[in-house]
């Protein structure tokens, strides 16, 4: 599993610019995940960074999460309605694994408490969804052309120039 830590050591730009662009949205990402019948569906998702590892979790008895329970494989997009992408926008990839481990609950519902006073302490999670990330890629406009950054696990950052 690639841990947070593990991703913006192997992918600086990447995580940056996620990070940069997650927290302008006020946490918003789009995250795909695909339906029943195999189609994709789009779902606004709140994402965290917590104890090294990026997690998935939200509203119970959603589409979202029982599609993860279904096929773990997701895309999270940061949220954008710049269509120039001035500040540049990134999407991750990879699958979830649903961790029921109640004391990392309890932490994290305290740390939603402390750093936003949202009170989910007590309350017991459906799903808890960890992404291993398999991929990674940002687009950043420079002058007349795109940077187009991609990631895989191992292999660092490569840069692709679109004239």
């Amino acid at each position: 599993m690639t841990t947070w830590s593990q991703f913006t050591e192997e992918a600086p730009s990447i995580s940056a610019l996620f990070l940069r662009r997650h927290q302008a949205t006020g946490n918003l990402c789009m995250l795909g995940t695909l339906r029943a019948d195999g189609s994709p569906r789009i779902s606004p998702i709140e994402p965290t960074v917590f104890e090294d590892m990026l997690v998935l979790a939200g509203m119970p008895n959603t589409r979202k999460f029982d599609d993860l329970a279904r096929d773990p494989r997701f895309c999270l997009h940061t949220a954008t309605v710049d269509t120039n992408v001035s500040d540049g926008d990134a999407k991750l990839f990879g699958t979830v694994t649903d961790l029921p481990d109640e004391a990392v609950h309890a932490r994290f519902a305290q740390k939603l408490f402390d750093d936003k006073g949202f009170d989910i302490r007590g309350m017991k999670f459906d799903h808890f969804y960890i992404a291993d990330l398999t991929g990674a890629s940002t687009v950043e406009v420079e002058d007349d052309h795109l940077n187009i950054t991609v990631w895989k696990p191992g292999a660092g950052e490569r840069v692709v120039r679109k004239d």
